[in-house]
């Protein structure tokens, strides 16, 4: 039992970290409003937002403006 502490404690503890982002590029790229949301959020306090999602709101940026968009695909 006193061996199994430590464990489930560390297994706790890794659980409460910072998670990861859950929108996906192509998420974004379907909804050209919160990638401007989130690029603001970047701006003011990209500490916060975390680089991730801030690299994921630049890709879908990036996608829109080379015309990789879910409207054109459908033509």
């Amino acid at each position: 039992m006193t061996r199994l502490l430590p464990l489930l404690m560390a297994a706790v503890l890794t659980a409460c970290g910072q998670s990861q982002p859950t929108e996906t590029v192509d998420a974004l790229v379907a909804n050209p409003g919160r990638i401007k949301e989130i690029q603001r959020l970047c701006k003011e306090d990209r500490a916060t937002v975390g680089d991730e999602l801030c690299l994921r709101a630049a890709e879908a940026a990036k996608r829109r403006f080379f015309g990789d968009r879910p409207e054109q695909k459908s033509q």
